[in-house]
């Protein structure tokens, strides 16, 4: 029997305090710190191990990220080897403020959602720690 290939998924908002830089950019790395939150449960869904990030061999950013936005990132494994996890992350913008200046509360449900960046890395689980068979 063939064990299926978990995915998992995260929706948050990005906060004032994730911004990085003028005009309320949200810095890169807090998308990546997400994948990475991806990447360890992928593996406790898979493994029963948090395993490691060994590398992502491909990341691409595609469109900004402000504060204020709702992020929905998507992970999951895409190829399995002994102890190799292989994965591929996306990350969507799914709700962004209004550029309605006259209402500085308004927010638009993005519909389709935009793709803000994408990944894909490794993850390694060791023989020893894989619980799961």
């Amino acid at each position: 029997m063939t064990k299926s290939l978990p995915e998992a998924k995260l929706r948050l908002r990005m906060s004032s305090q994730d911004a990085h830089y003028a005009g309320n950019l949200v810095d890169g790395a807090r998308i990546l710190n997400l994948f990475g939150d991806l990447a360890t449960e992928l593996t406790i869904r898979y493994d029963g191990d948090e395993g490691l990030l060994r590398a992502y061999d491909n990341v691409e950013f595609l469109s900004p990220v402000h504060g204020g936005d709702f992020i929905e990132v998507i992970g999951k494994i895409t190829k399995v080897g002994k102890s190799s996890r292989k994965m591929s992350f996306k990350a969507f913008k799914v709700i962004a403020q209004s550029p309605d200046q006259k209402h500085e509360s308004a927010c638009d449900v993005l519909d389709p959602p935009i793709l803000v960046a994408k990944a894909s890395g490794t993850c390694v689980v060791i023989k020893e720690k894989q619980r799961k068979k």
